[in-house]
């Protein structure tokens, strides 16, 4: 029989010596940011970030098969273990939410397909997960990811910034279980 104390260490040595890659993102047709972090133990460090871009006037398949190829592209490079999305809120423009659905849903088959776990967020659940305030704004975010991670700078442009935001948002409510069964 393990005792709590014994079961305690075990898992405090766990979460250090193993560390798992989130790939984040922030879902749009036009601009899709992506931030991959690494979780080791209760620390997360930003190793990458950028943005999928899109020309405007593109049809809407051919954008999101750029999107597709390029996410496609970054998970077969970085090779996360899971990816955090963005869960869509209420969009004033009916056309802009469609399109982002469907950028958001490209994401998710490109994660599937490649084996990754997907977890989503609500953009409420994601700013109280970094500042513990759901009314956070733009600037408070991108402070909170700069210091969370540790970076010299707040991450530029804003759409990989709210992409590491979400995947620092997955790292900080990861449970044992998926950390364990994910590890690389």
């Amino acid at each position: 029989m393990v005792s709590l104390e014994q079961l305690a260490i075990k898992i405090i040595y766990f979460n250090f010596m193993n560390k798992i890659k989130i790939l984040g993102i922030d879902p749009g047709t036009a601009i899709l940011g992506w931030g991959l972090v690494e979780k080791s133990g209760n620390s997360v460090i930003a190793k990458k970030y950028g943005c999928v871009r899109t020309v405007a006037n593109l049809p809407l398949p051919e954008r999101l098969i750029h999107i597709y190829s390029s996410l496609c592209d970054i998970i077969e490079k970085e090779k996360p273990s899971s990816m955090a999305i963005e869960e869509l809120f209420f969009f004033k423009n009916q056309k802009t939410v469609m399109s982002v659905a469907q950028a958001r849903g490209v994401a998710i088959v490109c994660a599937v397909k490649h084996g990754l776990t997907v977890h989503e967020y609500t953009p409420l659940q994601v700013k109280q997960a970094l500042t513990g305030y759901g009314r956070a704004d733009k600037a408070q975010m991108q402070e909170m990811v700069r210091i969370t991670c540790k970076l010299k700078e707040c991450p530029k442009p804003d759409d990989a910034a709210d992409a590491l935001a979400i995947a620092i948002c997955h790292a900080q409510s990861m449970g044992m279980e998926e950390t364990r069964d994910k590890k690389q």
